[in-house]
């Protein structure tokens, strides 16, 4: 049996969706059903845990599950040991660098401040660029800083930009692609190779299925 970590909230409901979609029964996932349960069968071949994203990142890199699925977010700021065996091509976002609507971000030498919620994913991508900022995360709402002369930019999870435009910020430019990724412990995906083949398949069957029908 495979011990799958689904990633609470609109992950999780997707990610059931397509399970039940792949002709696994998930009806001990169904919420009116649930209870106090922490633990649900889908079917005779997997175990599912509702997990935070963050703990899926640990649970499968620790082994208490064999995979997940999780944000790709998620995984780029954990820097996570785990194999992404496949793009499950929902919950689509992107990480962008935004900032004051009309400024030049890279106008001038001075020091620049960037304020994120993903320090790693911000420190990664300026590095790669070959530039040295300043990091400073916030946890509340990142489009303060700006706001306030705290930072010159922020990198920050963008989905329609919405709230960007209604305080006067804009995208300046894409950091990376985001979308739920199904993810699986080094060690295990080796071991139980036919049961992961064999979820990936169904799995990758309804995503193509999905894909052609949007």
């Amino acid at each position: 049996m495979l011990r799958i970590a689904l990633t609470k909230g609109r992950i999780e409901e997707k990610a059931v969706e397509y399970l039940s979609k792949s002709g696994y029964d998930t009806s001990e996932l169904d919420k009116d059903k649930r209870g106090r349960k922490l633990l649900f069968k889908v079917g005779s071949e997997i175990e599912v845990v509702l997990a935070k994203a963050a703990d899926v990142i640990t649970y499968v890199e620790r082994g208490v599950c064999d995979g997940g699925v999780v944000g790709e977010d998620t995984i780029m700021e954990a820097g996570a040991n785990v194999y992404e065996l496949l793009d499950l091509e929902f919950g689509k976002c992107r990480f962008a660098l935004a900032g004051i609507k009309g400024k030049n971000f890279y106008e001038g030498s001075g020091h620049k401040i960037i304020a994120s919620k993903y320090p790693e994913v911000t420190k990664k991508y300026f590095n790669e660029k070959g530039l040295d900022v300043e990091v400073v995360k916030i946890e509340g709402s990142v489009e303060l800083g700006p706001l306030l002369g705290l930072s010159d930019a922020i990198v920050d999870i963008v989905e329609t930009g919405s709230t960007l435009k209604a305080n006067g910020l804009e995208v300046y430019e894409d950091v990376a692609q985001i979308s739920a990724r199904f993810i699986a412990n080094v060690s295990r995906i080796k071991t139980k190779k036919n049961e992961f083949d064999k979820l990936i398949a169904a799995l990758s069957e309804t995503v193509k299925k999905e894909r052609q029908n949007s």
